[in-house]
């Protein structure tokens, strides 16, 4: 009852392997995190400001000139002959 059985053998080599592993683990993975962190509030804080702006400008109908259309029975002034 008193010994360590493999299983916890392996939780202890994962968790020194993560710890002291070879060119930093731990604080490359501790640094992405950070950096989701800031883009996440970044996006948050964008997305707030994007609520307060008031709408864009709209054109009124009137202002905008009239567009010629062929009727259903007229051929485009290109294809008369």
């Amino acid at each position: 009852m008193g010994g360590l059985s493999i299983w916890h053998w392996l939780i202890v080599i994962a968790v020194v392997a993560v710890l002291f592993g070879g060119k930093g683990k731990l604080s490359s993975v501790m640094g992405d995190f950070a950096k989701g962190i800031k883009s996440f509030k970044q996006g948050m804080k964008d997305e707030d400001a994007d609520a307060a702006a008031p709408p864009p400008a709209q054109v009124a109908p009137s202002a905008v000139p009239p567009t010629i259309t062929a009727t259903a029975g007229e051929r485009p002034a290109h294809d008369r002959t």
